[in-house]
């Protein structure tokens, strides 16, 4: 249960809408024009957000040219086993993502901080360094689609327009100012009326999706990819945001508010962009269908609110990643000063774009799943059933405390962890299963074994 009066923060931290100040940040203190982070909790009478503000954050992160075309990777599966891949996949995905922010929200503290009770002190760090690689590689995946749909776009008018490049730095260089400038007065106002700006978006490509394809999605056979690996694809996006939810809701005032809200948006947005991906795919055979609806879309003159879509889902996708990567940081050191990070992040991010082959894009999801299912699988467990939910604060930053364990590193964690990450991708090559499923299963029960025999306490 969320514990008050422990690692408050201090004085001067000022609450600012829809973030304290900037998302993914244990705390914030405003000296000047300077934003500095730590990682310590923040403490329930200084939380600020409400149930809209969560929703409006994962609908935003949702609208995502990234997510459309990872519908089209379900169109082998057929209309009605993809779409409810897309359905059963999203309930599993999203509710373990949000049950990650419930550790957030309870107590206040940051995602990776939220590792450390299972883990160690010293072992949430290789999670961190994980995350920091995850971060970058969807920041530049995103870049790297927008960079495509922008250039597609820009095409007609040639120059620097009809360049991939020019757009992966240009939307790069928009994210990174997101990122840097979070939580300002401004940026409230910016990130609701993109986020506004984007459903409406989308509801104009749903209804030029449906006018082009129509009913043909639903004569489409199946060509073959097995259900529980389509849903697999589905379950890595929602898993993927899992390792940096907890660095938002944890500025809920309620934690019932942040879980379902986060559910919901998430859920509701992320299943109608592969859904789109899926039809548009099914009936065209487009590699790429996000691309394939912007394309129609400035074909009948609605340019403008493609290239907005291009720009804006880009950003409002890409920031959170940018500033979480950051926090991961801080959870490995604070030595480095965080603005700094965050310059490094987002830099990184532009160079890797220029440079990924994303035709591994989907090996890149099944990935991401192999390594944060079985993880999380640990961590959730250790928290709601081996700790019912109870923490000691004081220990997540103290040497030689209750999460310390052996030199920093719970060795029953770890091999759980490595079971389960072994156990997936055995079940992708070999069974009918899926590999996320037994995955999350096989490393929560194994760990709960070993943590019981310890008897490990809070």
């Amino acid at each position: 249960m969320p514990v008050e009066g422990i690692g408050s923060p201090s004085t001067d931290l000022h609450l600012v809408g829809f973030f304290v100040c900037a998302p993914g940040n244990p705390k914030i203190a405003i000296k000047g024009n300077r934003y500095l982070m730590d990682i310590n909790p923040i403490g329930l009478s200084d939380r600020s957000l409400g149930g809209f503000d969560y929703f409006l954050l994962w609908a935003g992160v949702a609208i995502s040219l990234a997510e459309i075309w990872a519908g089209g990777f379900l169109a082998p599966m057929g209309f009605w086993a993809g779409f409810w891949a897309i359905i059963l996949g999203h309930l599993i995905g999203n509710t373990f993502m949000s049950l990650g922010g419930i550790i957030g929200s309870d107590h206040g503290i940051m995602s990776m901080v939220s590792v450390r009770p299972a883990f160690g002190i010293r072992g949430s760090n290789l999670a961190a360094a994980l995350n920091i690689i995850q971060l970058i590689g969807w920041a530049s995946i995103m870049l790297i689609i927008g960079g495509r749909a922008g250039a597609m776009l820009g095409h007609s008018v040639g120059g620097l327009l009809a360049l991939d490049r020019f757009w992966i730095v240009l939307i790069g260089i928009g994210t990174l100012l997101w990122a840097l400038y979070t939580g300002r007065p401004i940026w409230k106002f910016l990130q609701t009326t993109a986020v506004i700006a984007l459903l409406l978006v989308i509801i104009l490509m749903t209804v030029v999706s449906f006018r082009e394809f129509g009913g043909d999605m639903l004569k489409t056979p199946s060509q073959g990819m097995r259900f529980m690996i389509g849903m697999d694809i589905v379950i890595a996006m929602p898993i993927s945001w899992m390792p940096l939810v907890a660095d938002y809701a944890r500025f809920s005032r309620k934690t019932t508010l942040a879980f379902w809200n986060t559910w919901w948006g998430y859920f509701l947005v992320s299943s109608w962009m592969y859904l789109l991906g899926l039809t548009a795919t099914l009936v065209t055979g487009e590699a790429d269908p996000g691309l394939l609806i912007l394309r129609i879309m400035g074909r009948i003159g609605l340019a403008l609110p493609a290239l907005i879509m291009v720009v804006l889902s880009s950003i409002t996708s890409d920031f959170p990643d940018v500033y979480s990567a950051t926090c991961s940081m801080l959870n490995i050191s604070q030595r480095i000063r965080s603005g700094v990070v965050m310059w490094m992040a987002g830099i990184l991010a532009i160079l890797v774009a220029l440079v990924f082959p994303m035709e591994q894009y989907e090996n890149f999801l099944l990935f991401i799943g192999s390594m944060f299912v079985p993880l999380f699988g640990v961590v959730l467990t250790d928290y709601f059933f081996i700790r019912r939910r109870k923490l000691n604060i004081d220990a997540l930053y103290a040497v030689g405390g209750a999460y310390w364990y052996t030199g920093g590193f719970n060795i029953a964690a770890l091999v759980s962890w490595s079971a389960g990450f072994a156990l997936y991708w055995i079940a992708v090559k070999m069974t009918a299963l899926g590999g996320s499923l037994p995955s999350i299963l096989f490393a929560g029960l194994t760990y709960y074994v070993i943590a019981r025999r310890k008897g490990h306490a809070v």
